[in-house]
């Protein structure tokens, strides 16, 4: 559905938003929804510190932020199926997209840190690894969203019988 855009809109019509609340305010400048993003931005950032920590590297490979960042996106997966299967994302959807997905997810993967550690193994002597490490976590990365929406949608059909 469309409506007639602004004067600058060469093409006459722009999609309708639906990140908006009631026409007026982009849902990201909401001060609510940026709370919510902000609690769950805090706790993932501070369950992925505490597993970085506890989780040493094998053979200087960073294990632990590879996964943190393949749970992360099973997670992800998993749960913006499961929203986008229960309608549209509004109310409490909405408030469970921001809170555990942009926030709790956004927080708890961290794609700066695979790029430092693979950084570091391409030019620490370890071209190969380096190579293997970033190339393989967005590969498993991308196998495991695409299982956790799935798994959500499995689930959903078997919920439906």
């Amino acid at each position: 559905m469309t409506t007639p855009g602004p004067a600058h809109d060469p093409h006459g019509e722009l999609p309708i938003d639906g990140d908006t609340i009631g026409g007026v305010r982009p849902v990201h400048l909401s001060p609510a929804s940026i709370a919510l993003v902000l609690v769950g931005g805090t706790v993932g950032t501070a369950a992925r510190e505490a597993l970085s920590l506890a989780i040493p590297p094998l053979g200087g490979i960073p294990v632990a932020i590879f996964a943190i960042n393949v749970v992360g996106a099973f997670f992800l997966g998993v749960l913006l199926e499961a929203l986008a299967n229960r309608g549209p994302d509004v109310g409490r959807r909405r408030t469970l997209r921001l809170l555990l997905g942009t926030g709790f997810a956004g927080g708890f993967t961290t794609y700066s840190a695979l790029a430092v550690d693979t950084g570091l193994l391409l030019t620490g002597g370890d071209a190969l690894g380096g190579i293997l490490y970033g190339l393989g976590t967005v590969a498993v990365g991308a196998l495991a969203t695409v299982g956790g929406i799935t798994l959500a949608g499995t689930r959903r059909e078997a919920a439906a019988r």
